[in-house]
């Protein structure tokens, strides 16, 4: 693994190479950053963070503070962590200025490095994300050495490691768009091997992140764009005119490459449609007058060239398709069977041979280029079991959640009206049991207290009251309650008068006169008004 102690050299280099490429490109004037203040690690540690933040806003002012941050003396005090995060910058950096990663070896430490905290840290976000980061630049680097396998590995690497550590909808702001760059790049290499069905997915799934977080105001126009020309290469006409024309109320305007490419695919649709060449013709001139640069001017030349070829005009097929050929090795294998059928017409044995040979090398190439499709198809398909299989985990876990969360509350409420349902029914037996009790106790009152008089025991009349407060619960206290004036004597007298004792026998358990027992009779009567008390002892 790197050094980092004393990394100024590598810092410098990179630098200047990202400087070379400032003034190729000649960018315009970047606004204004802050700049860091002497501070050694944190300000050093800081300033990444900032230029990190700004190179999803503004590229060229992220360069240009990238470019001072590098030969200032904070540099020097980075630590490993923060010295790999330096390294992933500049190659995106490099990266969004179109050019070749030029720390390679670099950047693939920091992806080694990254991988390794990221199991080590337990998948702390922060760090999970540039994990993938890295292997996204890592999956750019291979595509820039035309190793597209290597590359959809990469990318499809990316795409795990932000789906297996993020919840869809931690996927928003910078995750997000970096999700629909991802796609994009996969759509975009599938796309170049023909594989219209994964580009297509791709393209989709790229969407869906652009609507959470777009990544560049017309990166959903040119998503759109390539989901209709995947449906053209499928002879699914509607539904690439469904795309195109979405594409072109996406863009902003009709001043960028997106727009002209639109334009010259709906053009060939038209004509392969059958609604005739010269108003396609018409369209592909007038976009090829805006082209910007050669590789535009090549695009249009390739279309315009084929539709004269199939339209037998073949001096001017010829025109536009021999540069092509001559000029552009990326679009020479689509004009040599055009060229090669008009040499057969024209009886040009020098041209026929020249594009047969280069046909018959294409043919050759063609058994490598479909290994390499079927290699990018198995990776694809395993991906997507992969995805799908967790999908059904997480469902899985999450209906278990919603299980949980209804079978728990259900669980506690039928555990608790067991409970209640179990004391209201020990109160009713208990209630049922005091009933019985007492009922057995008033049908064996008279007898009982019959029995005590005559027994002639000192406590007679103590117990003959607990015998009526056994029948008859609760009515003494009752009887205060209405009659708080009542004397124990007058509410003795009340019970043994509901008993049916005469005054002599009264008096007799009470230890009075009978005279005495008269009166208090009477005084009862005053204090209740003459009052029954039947409904105390019920």
């Amino acid at each position: 693994m790197t050094n980092f102690a004393g990394m100024k050299w590598w810092f410098s280099i990179g630098c200047l190479l990202i400087g070379l490429a400032m003034m190729v490109a000649s960018c315009e004037t970047p606004t204004t950053s802050p700049r860091p203040s002497p501070g050694g690690e944190e300000v050093a540690y800081r300033t990444l963070k900032n230029i990190d933040s700004l190179m999803w806003r503004q590229p060229d002012s992220a360069l240009t503070v990238m470019m001072e941050f590098a030969v200032s003396p904070e540099a020097d005090s980075l630590d490993e962590f923060n010295g790999h995060h330096c390294q992933l910058l500049i190659s995106e950096l490099l990266y969004k200025k179109n050019y070749a990663q030029s720390n390679r070896t670099e950047l693939m430490a920091a992806m080694d490095y990254f991988d390794s905290l990221t199991v080590a840290s337990d998948q702390n976000p922060n760090i999970v994300f540039l994990d993938a980061r890295a292997h996204y630049m890592n999956g750019v680097g291979y595509y820039e050495h035309d190793s597209l396998p290597e590359s959809c590995a990469e990318y499809l690497r990316t795409l795990r490691i932000m789906e297996n550590r993020f919840a869809d909808n931690e996927l928003v702001g910078r995750k997000a768009s970096f999700m629909s760059l991802t796609y994009n790049r996969l759509m975009d290499l599938f796309s170049f091997r023909l594989m219209q069905e994964p580009a297509i997915y791709c393209g989709l799934q790229s969407l869906h992140y652009d609507e959470i977080e777009p990544p560049t105001v017309t990166n959903r126009g040119g998503v759109l764009f390539f989901i209709g020309k995947q449906y053209q290469k499928l002879n699914e006409n509607d539904s690439a005119a469904y795309y195109y024309e979405m594409a072109l109320e996406a863009l902003p305007d009709g001043n960028n490459p997106y727009y002209r490419d639109i334009v010259a695919a709906w053009a060939l649709l038209d004509f392969d449609m059958g609604h005739g060449a010269q108003n396609a013709l018409d369209s592909l001139k007038s976009i090829l007058s805006h082209a910007v640069d050669e590789n535009e001017r090549m695009s249009r030349y390739i279309a315009i060239g084929a539709i004269y070829k199939l339209e037998g005009q073949y001096d001017s097929a010829k025109y536009y398709l021999e540069p092509v050929f001559e000029n552009d090795p990326r679009r020479a294998a689509a004009a040599a069977p055009y060229l090669h059928d008009l040499a057969l017409d024209e009886g040009d044995s020098v041209k026929v041979n020249q594009y047969a040979q280069f046909l018959v090398k294409e043919a050759a190439d063609s058994g490598d280029k479909q290994a390499r499709v079927s290699k990018l198809n198995d990776m694809f398909q395993s991906y997507l079991l992969e995805k799908q299989e967790a999908a059904s985990m997480r469902a899985r876990k999450e209906d278990v959640k919603k299980a949980v969360r209804i079978i728990v509350p259900l669980t506690i409420l039928m555990a608790l009206a067991i409970i209640v349902f179990a004391k209201l029914r020990s109160r009713k037996l208990l209630k049922e049991q005091r009933t019985a009790t007492m009922q057995q106790a008033r049908t064996l009152l008279p007898q009982r207290v019959n029995d005590l008089y005559r027994s002639k025991v000192s406590n007679r009349m103590e117990r003959i009251l607990e015998e009526f407060e056994a029948a008859y619960p609760y009515a003494l206290e009752r009887l205060a309650a209405a009659y708080p004036d009542l004397n124990k004597t007058e509410a003795n007298l009340v019970v043994l008068s509901f008993l049916q004792f005469r005054a002599k026998e009264e008096a007799d358990l009470l230890g009075l006169s009978e005279n005495t027992v008269m009166q208090y009779r009477s005084n009862l009567r005053k204090k209740t008004a003459n009052a029954s008390f039947s409904e105390f002892f019920s």
